[in-house]
């Protein structure tokens, strides 16, 4: 069949849908037609909040002129590509974060054991506490950091006094590790909220039997349960690294290390305005979030359990 037959085929098969779906005769294409009107909010939502702008993102990137949207050039790419300083950019943003969401997803998965196995008097106020950081936003998160680990923080402070340093020396609320503590603490509930839920679905007949043929918890844990969260820890990986890399308030406030998000920010601010470079930027990293989340949801499955 020609690509030309081909074409007109999938229009007619189109049309057909369409004509079915907006006049049905049968109970599934009556079932098709609620599907659509029930689908139809989200992708209204989507042209006009996601696949609009993102044209508009496409087309800032290629004009000559970015004030009245004249002409055609890729000066904007060739920059993004030939310069060093936008290829740091990138490396700092993904080793960061790929280590943040590391760090957050192992704190996620001890959390969410405690949470599941162990009966916690004060269960509530501990998810209370843990689940806290997901309403703030990343402006206040860096406060708390520098209320602790600023020049008159409180553990700075504590730590001056014990060992007889300057505060000034030890201050490190706008060092990496102050924002890296920032990260941590904006991701852990997010992975630790996924986790639960995967936690709750464990087939705890299975960890049962392990510790009845004597495995330890250690190795009941390693053998059997981790295989069954496997699918919970992608999704919060997947979760927490494009949670992660959206971060900006933290980082504009502690500034100690430069990532995408305050790149653009840059990029679009007055004195350095590129919003050409800034949209071809925006579209990477769409692109990027895109093929990251499909290439994770292909390990996202649940995965039988071996003992």
């Amino acid at each position: 069949m020609s690509v030309r037959k081909s074409a007109t085929a999938s229009v007619r098969r189109v049309a057909t849908l369409a004509s079915t779906t907006a006049r049905p005769t049968t109970e599934r294409e009556r079932e098709r037609r609620r599907i659509a009107i029930l689908c139809l909010p989200f992708f209204a939502l989507a042209i006009v909040a996601g696949f609009v702008p993102l044209a508009m993102l496409v087309r800032i990137s290629l004009a000559e002129d970015t004030i009245w949207m004249e002409g055609w050039s890729l000066e904007a790419w060739e920059t993004l590509a030939t310069t060093p300083a936008y290829r740091r950019v990138a490396w700092n943003t993904l080793w960061f974060v790929g280590l943040a969401t590391g760090v957050s997803v192992a704190l996620g998965v001890a959390v969410a054991h405690v949470l599941e196995k162990y009966a916690l008097s004060l269960e509530r106020l501990v998810v209370a506490a843990v689940s806290f950081p997901i309403a703030l936003p990343g402006i206040i998160v860096a406060y708390l950091i520098v209320v602790l680990l600023g020049r008159q923080g409180l553990v700075t402070n504590a730590v001056a006094v014990a060992t007889g340093g300057a505060p000034i020396d030890l201050a490190s609320a706008t060092a990496i590790t102050g924002l890296f503590l920032g990260y941590v603490y904006s991701l852990l509930p997010r992975a630790t909220m996924v986790l639960r839920g995967t936690y709750a679905e464990i087939n705890a007949q299975a960890e049962e039997a392990a510790r009845t043929l004597g495995a330890s918890r250690w190795q009941t844990f390693y053998h059997v349960t981790l295989p069954e969260i496997r699918p919970g820890i992608v999704a919060a990986v997947i979760l927490t690294f494009r949670s992660g890399l959206a971060i900006f308030g933290t980082v504009l406030i502690l500034q100690s290390h430069r990532v995408v998000t305050l790149q653009i920010h840059e990029e679009t601010s007055v004195g350095s305005y590129s919003p050409d470079i800034a949209a071809a930027i925006g579209l990477v990293y769409v692109a990027f979030i895109v093929a990251f989340t499909f290439v994770g949801l292909r390990f996202v499955e649940n995965d039988a359990v071996e003992i």
